[in-house]
């Protein structure tokens, strides 16, 4: 008793009191103030930024070809200090940290800004949780500096492109209780090296448990079956290729001088053997010149070795690039802000399933792949992120191949730094090497930390080539001469920063009449830059009361028509890829969609590029091909080949129509309506054996016609219109013939084709051995007259459905009709099991 009285004295309890109630206080302030906060709605923010325009292409080649003029009256001033070659993530990332610091800046790229990986990857922008978990299990401190370094990355990612970027949360479904405390464990760690005392804009947001029915009601497609509860932490996402342009655009805002479709075909050096510049050939033109540098920087990703062999041929490649396949879904197959991690697939490899622009994407997988322009997702890894999907979502969800709207296939640049030895590993994080002649290059990384990549590039181009500040050509550069040579880029905002805000989108409704959905994606995809957007939008209303302005591209998605001239004038758009992959996401969101409005985005661009009817015709044959890079199904663009001023016509109908705007647009039309019928008439055959058939229109008046080659189009929905009534009709004629002994069904009459009361809930049931002729008497030509024994006893394999009881009810039989339609997409059998290459911590968590 002595004892509790010393212990519980005044000093004591009012000791204890004070600093519990400091606990929860401190603890409860750091929770209120967790999350996004975005700077104060201000007048600015409300109205239209101060107008700017980047200079034409045309400037730009004239700026670059001027470099080495031996008319140039300044030689020096002329000169480069930098010729960046490689228009992704980080050679973008490099121009803007150069040119910041006010060096003069070169950037030139063989395709389209971004047209490779970095528009190709998972969308994530994140520390690295696989990284955490194996630096803490493997007491590897170099992982754990790769995720702090790129958790630091990530804040500066969300401050510095507010509208481009933004917070996900992502479930960790929990199966096993003695997984709760790892994974909250780890998630909370995961947090606190998130923590970051100086930003005065908090992105962090605290990782939480979840129950299980918490977790079922958020995400209610989780299979359900031994679930115990979930974890849920945050990392960012973003829109990568719009992100790589505002890169762009900024280092334009900033001095560089950038180009797209220039190809480095040749390197110079002096008589010491040393870089001094490059050879460019336009690849729209044909036209050659030389590009005058004193440092040249090789940011050409997965090319890199393309460019160090034409510094030396005897170069041994250092990349070993590996294809990350991600495939799109509908945006009902996940919650709309809640991403989902599956730590461990069947075969050791992580897959994201994650919302992104309106839809759900999932990946990554991971198997060599050769280095190439345009990486086609190979069937089997569309196959295998199916099979994954299946795994953790709900039985009663048919994950189909159908419903992959588009699949894309990005080459993860893996490197090895030339100048360790044999017997060293794969770089890690990013590796940057110095050749003999000074060719710099700056190789592997993602896109988390492009930033840092950039500012140690800069820093180590700056001592290698000597290298001083310029007068800064930019009127929004603020910094003082003193202040130039240090990196700027942790505070500096993109292109459509300024006076960006999260309720800008209201005002863009407010005085332009749009929708809400075309609002807000064009500020969150423009920034500030959409009050100019809709300067295009303005010119060109509906005609509808409502909405006043933003004529779609096609009709379920938010993409208008105005956003080409934009991106033609304002954004160096050149070929209707440029738009429909990188300035709009189209290609990666839905695939045939993007085919379907091809014509009207070649019509526009010709309009503003002057594109003659040969010009036209071979832009639309160029990006059919690149859509079959993005899972439009092989063979459309064989259907397309030279028809001598002819079309092909339904029923083999030939149509004759004279070049021309009216017949350019006419063919046009008629050929993605034909590619449309097309797709319909593979939906009436059950392996894709239909070809685009009679109505097939003919492509591009005056100059392509259409084939009936087979060809497999992926169909949504399992049953067009009216094919149930046929599927009903001759189930219910069989039926009441049969010599089963439960009850029969009486033919429906046309009223119960319509309600089902005809043969839903009678009873009626046929022999599993009559299945097959049921289904050719089917009636209005929907394919099922080809049906084979062996084809309807895998659809039942597949769905189980008999029970074992030789007859089929009703609906079973619509089953068996649906998994039909699935055999020539299911994965085979055989070869489910196949053991895949596992992706190791180095190369998974983020795709790319």
């Amino acid at each position: 008793m002595h004892r509790i009285r010393r212990v519980l004295t005044l000093r004591n309890i009012a000791l204890t009191s004070g600093t519990t109630a400091l606990v929860i206080g401190g603890g409860g302030y750091a929770y209120l103030n967790s999350g996004p906060v975005f700077e104060p709605s201000t007048v600015e923010t409300r109205r239209p930024p101060p107008a700017w325009s980047p200079p034409s292409r045309a400037q730009q080649l004239s700026k670059l070809s001027a470099s080495s003029s031996s008319s140039t009256t300044n030689a020096d001033e002329a000169e480069f200090d930098l010729l960046i070659v490689g228009g992704g993530a980080t050679g973008a990332g490099v121009a803007l940290d150069a040119a910041s610091r006010g060096l003069k800046v070169a950037l030139v790229e063989r395709d389209d800004f971004s047209a490779g990986t970095s528009s190709k990857s998972t969308k994530l922008v994140h520390g690295g949780v696989r990284y955490l978990q194996k630096a803490v299990f493997e007491l590897d401190y170099e992982q754990w500096k790769l995720v702090k370094e790129a958790l630091h990355e990530r804040r500066i990612f969300l401050e510095t492109a507010p509208y481009l970027s933004q917070m996900l949360p992502i479930m960790l479904p929990i199966y096993n209780w003695y997984q709760i405390p790892y994974y909250y464990a780890g998630c909370k760690l995961y947090d606190l090296l998130s923590a970051s005392p100086n930003n005065k804009t908090q992105h962090t947001q605290s990782s939480y448990l979840m129950s299980r029915s918490r977790a079922l009601e958020t995400f209610p497609m989780l299979k359900q079956q031994g679930l115990v509860g979930a974890v849920v932490y945050y990392d960012g996402q973003h829109n990568d290729s719009r992100m790589n342009l505002a890169l762009i655009m900024s280092a334009v805002r900033e001095g560089a001088v950038v180009a797209n479709y220039c190809e480095v075909t040749s390197l110079h050096k002096n008589s010491e053997g040393k870089l001094i510049g490059a050879k460019v050939k336009d690849g729209l033109t044909g036209k050659e010149f030389d590009v005058k540098a004193k440092g040249v920087v090789n940011a050409t990703g997965p090319f890199s070795d393309s460019l160090l062999k034409l510094d030396n041929p005897e170069h041994k490649e250092i990349v070993q690039p590996s294809s990350g396949v991600h495939i799109t879904l509908p945006n009902y197959y996940s919650p709309r802000k809640m991403g989902l991690l599956d730590p461990s697939t069947s075969d050791g490899r992580v897959i994201f399933f994650l919302p992104w622009q309106g839809a759900t994407i999932a990946g990554t997988t991971d198997a060599r792949a050769p280095v190439e322009k345009d990486p086609v997702a190979h069937e089997e890894e569309i196959r295998w992120v199916l099979e994954e999907v299946r795994r953790y979502l709900s039985p009663d969800i048919k994950v189909r191949r159908g419903d992959v709207l588009s699949a894309w296939s990005g080459l993860r640049p893996l490197v090895r730094n030339p100048a360790a030895s044999s017997t060293e590993g794969l770089v890690r994080n990013h590796m940057i090497y110095v050749s003999p002649s000074g060719l710099l290059t700056i190789a592997g990384g993602k896109w988390t930390t492009y930033r840092r990549m950039a500012e140690e590039t800069v820093d180590e181009a700056i001592k290698a080539f000597n290298l001083l500040p310029r007068a800064s050509s930019s009127s929004s550069s603020s910094f003082s001469s003193v202040d130039k040579l240090k990196c700027h880029t942790d505070t500096l905002k993109l292109l459509g920063s300024s006076s960006w805000h999260p309720n800008m989108f209201i005002s863009l409704i407010q005085r332009y009449g749009l929708e809400t959905d075309v609002a807000q994606h064009l500020a969150s995809d423009y920034g500030d830059r959409a009050w100019t957007v809709c300067e295009w939008v303005e010119k060109e209303p509906t005609g509808e009361s409502w909405p006043v302005h933003g004529k779609r591209l096609v009709n379920g998605l938010p993409y208008l028509e105005a956003e080409i001239r934009y991106a033609v004038h304002n954004e160096y758009a050149l070929k209707p890829t440029d738009i429909l992959a990188r300035r709009t996401r189209l290609s990666f969101l839905n695939v045939q969609s993007a085919l379907e409005c091809l014509p009207r985005v070649v019509d526009i661009m010709g309009e503003e590029l002057g594109w003659s009817f040969t010009e036209k015709r071979k832009q639309l044959g160029e990006t059919v091909k690149f859509l079959e890079s993005m899972g439009l199904p092989e063979g459309v663009r064989e259907q397309i080949e030279l028809g001598g001023g002819t079309m092909t016509m339904g029923g083999g109908k030939m149509m004759k129509m004279e070049p021309g705007v009216d017949g350019l647009t006419q063919g046009m039309e008629k050929a993605v309506w034909g590619i449309v019928d097309g797709v319909k008439g593979v939906r009436r055959s059950l392996f894709g054996l239909v070809g685009l058939g009679t109505g097939v229109g003919g492509i591009l008046g005056g100059g392509w016609g259409m084939t009936t080659t087979p060809n497999s189009m992926f169909s949504r929905a399992k049953f067009e219109a009216g094919e149930m009534g046929a599927l009903k009709s001759a189930f219910a004629a069989r039926a009441s013939t049969s010599t089963s002994s439960v009850p029969t069904i009486p033919t429906p009459t046309s009223a119960g084709l319509v309600d089902g009361s005809g043969v839903a809930g009678q009873g009626g049931k046929i022999k599993v051995e009559d299945v097959v002729k049921v289904l050719k008497e089917v009636s209005g030509g929907y394919g099922y007259e080809d049906v084979k024994d062996k084809d309807v006893e895998y659809a039942i394999a597949m769905g189980d459905v008999v029970k074992g009881q030789g007859e089929v009810d009703w609906d079973e039989f619509v089953e068996i009709c649906g998994n039909l339609k699935e055999i020539s997409f299911a994965p085979d059998p055989s070869t489910r099991k196949q053991k895949r290459m596992a992706i190791p911590v180095e190369k998974s968590g983020g795709g790319v």
